[in-house]
Formats: structure tokens, sequence, C-alpha cells
């Protein structure tokens, strides 16, 4: 049993969440908020791993080269023309 002592701005700030969220009650909400937490302090994962993993299919059209400065550079311009157009 945890009894905690919220001012009035966290505790408007608690029952908004709990209105905006369905079937949540402070005791699940509290529970989720705590796993949530511990999860990301979760020292076996790797930062990536904490975050969800490397995005999927993001850079597989990306030139080899895509790490070189001149490359990048060209590469965001040709997009930026190519958006404006």
């Amino acid at each position: 049993m945890l009894t905690v002592r919220l001012d009035p701005e966290t505790e408007q700030k608690l029952a908004d969440i709990i209105a905006h969220e369905r079937d949540v009650n402070r005791s699940s909400l509290v529970k989720r908020l705590i796993l949530e937490r511990w999860l990301t302090l979760n020292l076996d994962n790797t930062f990536v791993e904490r975050r969800g993993g490397h995005p999927q299919h993001l850079l597989q059209d990306a030139p080899p080269d895509l790490s070189e400065r001149s490359t990048r550079k060209q590469a965001i311009s040709d997009y930026l023309k190519q958006r404006h157009s």
C-alpha cells in the first residue's frame, strides 16, 4: 500500500489523464507509469533497444557514403528542391 499526497495542480493533471484515457483508474495508471519508468532504467538493454530499436527501412535506398558530409548536404539539397518544386 502506498499513500501519496499531491498538490492541487498535480491532482488536476492526474484527473485530466484519467479522464482522457479509457478504463484507467489511479492505481492502474500509477502502476503503468512506474513500469514505463522502470523499463527505461533497465541496464541490460542498450539505449536504442529502450527506445524501440532501429527504424526499419529508413535508409534502405540511401547511398553507402551517406555519412560523408558532402553527400549528406547534396542529399538534403536534392530533397528540398524536389519537395518545393
